[in-house]
């Protein structure tokens, strides 16, 4: 049981990958892409809905909400794309090249760009409140 576990986690694990590499396809629609970026993002953050933290529920989004996207997100992209996709996951693989990289670099840049606009916000904020005028 703990083997299947495992096939299947390596498998989504592929898959998710393979998501990253076809939502730069210019075949994809941009929804799609939109919808494969919010999978991704939530996928490859280490913030959850449920903190893992809390017994049985904690995993429950990561065992749900991330195979039901990645299901819904192959559902919107082409055959071809995928194909195309999984052939680079596992010429990535073959290389020895760390996927797992490119991953911390999307979430990394994700996580950046959310604490520039947050930063932002407040600034605006608290120029508003003193009033400074930002025009």
């Amino acid at each position: 049981m703990i083997a299947n576990l495992k096939k299947h986690a390596i498998f989504l694990k592929n898959e998710t990958y393979a998501l990253y590499f076809a939502a730069r396809d210019p075949r994809v629609p941009w929804y799609a892409k939109a919808f494969m970026g919010l999978v991704l993002a939530y996928a490859l953050s280490p913030i959850d809905l449920i903190p893992d933290f809390i017994p049985i529920i904690g995993y429950l989004d990561d065992l749900i909400i991330v195979p039901l996207g990645i299901a819904l997100s192959l559902k919107m992209i082409p055959t071809q794309v995928m194909v195309e996709a999984r052939k680079k996951v596992e010429d990535f693989a073959g290389e020895g090249k760390s996927i797992g990289r490119i991953g911390a670099i999307i979430v990394i840049s994700i996580w950046v760009l959310f604490l520039a606009l947050v930063i932002w916000l407040i600034i605006r904020i608290v120029l508003r409140k003193t009033g400074v005028n930002l025009r």
